[in-house]
């Protein structure tokens, strides 16, 4: 333990919140996914990928109530399947984690430039706005813990707001649209994106379950909530988008849908305060994700399954935060999005989709490991939440829902793919070459949680 634990039930809920971010992921995707799939494509789409969202967040609960710590999903596949498995997953966890970061902070910067009518400023903004994520993630755990409790707040609002405007102001549409289908089979499944991506980073109240009070409870329930809270706000915001849009096709790709939407509804003024609303929601899920994505770094660096590993690891004697790690996290996105903006005239969608494939990827392996292990009879002891028996059938479909993940992510873009085929292979060439040698996983084992006593 070498986090200062601050953070209460309320917090650990916030982050999570946060990070999923439904403003963010709705508004950052509408024009991609409303021309793939039509109204009915976010209107059938969302509850469907709610519901899968769900059944993963209920076996991820599991595992965090059982082994409440920093390290969240590579310890647990260090523990139940040995420490390659757990460095594979924590590989994945930490690409994913960075390109949440510059996913959400792009489509910050992206959103306010665009409202300011200057989108030739996207990325000076998003350099701007990670480097102030960065030193308050570093600046103080309370500060950051208080900043996510408003996030929560703001979120909930914008939310609210956007949906009166919309149903008050910009009815175009009748409601039969949300549930009749017109676009192909295909399209449709691509639509799935807008869902598949904002679901994602729920992980989030895991990874700080060192600085969270009675994180066995507390964790599992701040996944849950933030998933169920999640579902039904974007549900609300979703429905009364698509219908203020009477020609969806005319949206199709567009970076400012849900901008052209709001003015259209509501007038250029109203319409760019309620995207105001959007985009400070957008920055407090930036600093969220930076938070997250450090408190991994952190624990990954503190076993020594990373180059740099002593310097990553220190935690600053005042501010008890780790330093180094959270200015990884910020460097770490400005490189994926340099490198990526020459191959893609779509960057953030690239980005937003090889995010949603290496999280998933690190959500599905030690939710499969824990249901081998319950089977063989080597993890036995539950965390103080549970869902008893069903533990394994929920796991069972959690890792399917991670495959039809994989599948709508390479219809929405296939670099995301490519990009992340290549990880892979780079991956098993570093562990073979070099960490195989070197990286023993964590300093404790499954039988420390076996027997506590």
């Amino acid at each position: 333990q070498e986090l200062l634990r601050r953070l209460g039930g309320f917090s650990s809920f916030a982050i999570g919140f946060s990070v999923i971010s439904v403003l963010t992921g709705v508004t950052s995707t509408f024009g991609d996914a409303i021309g793939a799939g039509g109204a009915a494509g976010l209107g059938l789409g969302w509850p469907l990928v709610s519901a899968g969202t769900l059944v993963v967040a209920i076996a991820m609960a599991e595992l965090a109530s059982a082994f409440p710590t920093a390290g969240a999903l590579y310890h647990w596949s260090a523990l139940l399947g040995g420490a390659s498995l757990g460095w594979a997953t924590a590989m994945l966890n930490l690409v994913g984690q960075i390109a949440i970061v510059a996913a959400i902070d792009l489509a910050c910067a992206q959103a306010l430039a665009q409202t300011l009518g200057r989108p030739a400023l996207a990325y000076g903004l998003f350099v701007g706005i990670l480097a102030a994520h960065g030193m308050l993630s570093a600046t103080s755990v309370r500060l950051v813990a208080w900043l996510n409790d408003a996030s929560a707040t703001v979120h909930v609002v914008g939310v609210a707001v956007l949906a009166a405007l919309l149903f008050w102001r910009g009815r175009a549409q009748d409601a039969s649209a949300l549930i009749v289908p017109t676009a192909p089979a295909r399209g449709f499944v691509q639509s799935l994106v807008l869902g598949v991506w904002t679901f994602t980073g729920f992980d989030a109240a895991a990874h700080v379950s060192e600085e969270t009070r009675d994180p066995g409870r507390r964790a599992p329930m701040g996944i849950l909530s933030s998933v169920a809270v999640s579902a039904l706000a974007g549900y609300a915001l979703v429905a009364t988008l698509v219908l203020a849009t009477p020609d969806p096709a005319s949206l199709a790709g567009a970076p400012d849908a849900a901008l052209k939407v709001l003015r259209a509804a509501a007038g250029v003024r109203a319409g760019s305060f309620a995207m105001g609303l959007v985009i400070v929601a957008m920055w407090f899920a930036g600093l969220s994700s930076v938070t997250s994505a450090s408190r991994m770094l952190f624990a990954f660096a503190r076993d020594r399954g990373l180059p740099w590993a002593d310097l990553l690891r220190r935690v600053h004697p005042r501010t008890r935060t780790p330093l180094y790690a959270t200015a990884a996290c910020v460097l770490a996105p400005l490189a994926l999005v340099a490198a990526t903006a020459p191959l893609s005239d779509t960057v953030f969608l690239a980005v937003a989709a090889l995010a949603t494939i290496a999280l998933y990827a690190s959500y599905a392996l030690p939710i499969a490991l824990g249901a081998a292990a319950r089977v063989r009879g080597r993890w036995t002891r539950r965390g103080p939440w549970s869902v008893g028996r069903a533990g394994v059938p929920f796991a069972i479909a959690a890792v399917a829902w991670t495959l039809f993940v994989f599948i709508v992510c390479a219809l929405a873009n296939r670099l995301a793919m490519e990009i992340f085929g290549a990880l892979l292979v780079a991956l098993a060439a570093l562990w073979l070459g070099y960490v195989r040698a070197r990286f023993r996983g964590p300093p404790i084992d499954l039988a420390h949680f076996e027997h506590p006593e």
